[in-house]
């Protein structure tokens, strides 16, 4: 990996971010309105997490949403408002931007961890579903809303993440009704990972990516690209391609300094190379 760039000095427009010891925290802040989304906070979302491959300084991202919600999805007024005014290329052009918006979210180098609580709907789900871990408070409730507007279930990849996350026949549940799945069912089906106070969500989702930000981030990079390219590949190109990842790993330096503390009693100190 080519990490040359900087991020703490990110000047955020559509939400607010910052950068602490490797951990950036993504915060969807629009509290007044359960933090919804808008054409300049898709496009801006897409392309920070495009960008992260070169980050230098973050090495584990946390999103969470202000306020007692995570956030509401696409704005009603801002965004899908105006959409019933679009003509079709215009329409595809939307689609596809939400959906670049979680392949960045996949793609990017860095764990995500999702701190949720209160509303986590629509388009907000997808950002949650799109994390590599969430954590979640007991007042959280999640829903993929699309087929209350008349639209499909299908969007911004729900329909192939949801069912690896919860199974297919609860995906197909939540995705044709649009219910909202509360907080203990979500553990109880592994959306959740676990479940936190809610003053306590964002400091435990943020203790969790500091101990990510400080083991080997070249190797959990590694793992989270395999997770994401073994989902198409039948058994034996799996192990084949681990191999070559594990090969490719076991000539970096934070391998060899892992056997060096190892061997001398003491906690390893991994540099990301």
């Amino acid at each position: 990996m080519n990490r040359d760039q900087a991020y703490a000095a990110y000047a955020a427009q559509n939400f607010s971010w910052e950068v602490d010891g490797g951990v950036a925290t993504l915060t969807l802040n629009r509290p007044e309105r359960k933090n919804p989304l808008t054409f300049a906070a898709y496009a801006e979302l897409r392309d920070l997490f495009r960008g992260l491959a070169a980050a230098r300084d973050v090495d584990a991202i946390v999103i969470t949403g202000a306020g007692e919600n995570f956030c509401s999805g696409g704005d009603v007024h801002e965004i899908i408002g105006p959409l019933t005014a679009m003509a079709m290329p215009e329409l595809l052009a939307f689609t596809r931007m939400t959906g670049d918006v979680v392949k960045a979210m996949r793609a990017c180098p860095q764990p995500v961890v999702a701190a949720i609580d209160g509303v986590c709907a629509g388009a907000g789900a997808m950002l949650a579903l799109a994390a590599d871990v969430r954590y979640g408070t007991p007042n959280a409730r999640v829903a993929f809303l699309f087929t209350r507007v008349g639209l499909a279930g299908a969007d911004m990849g729900a329909c192939t993440l949801l069912p690896r996350v919860v199974g297919h026949g609860r995906a197909s549940e939540l995705l044709f009704s649009g219910r909202a799945l509360a907080a203990d069912e979500a553990l109880a089906w592994g959306f959740f990972n676990r479940l936190c106070a809610p003053g306590a969500v964002l400091g435990e989702a943020r203790a969790f990516a500091r101990t990510l930000a400080g083991g080997p981030t070249f190797g959990h990079a590694m793992t989270k690209k395999m997770l994401h390219q073994e989902w198409a590949m039948g058994l034996d190109e799996a192990i084949e391609a681990e191999a070559e990842a594990q090969a490719i790993c076991m000539a970096t330096g934070d391998f060899r300094r892992a056997y060096e503390a190892f061997a001398a009693k003491r906690t390893p100190a991994f540099e990301g190379n």
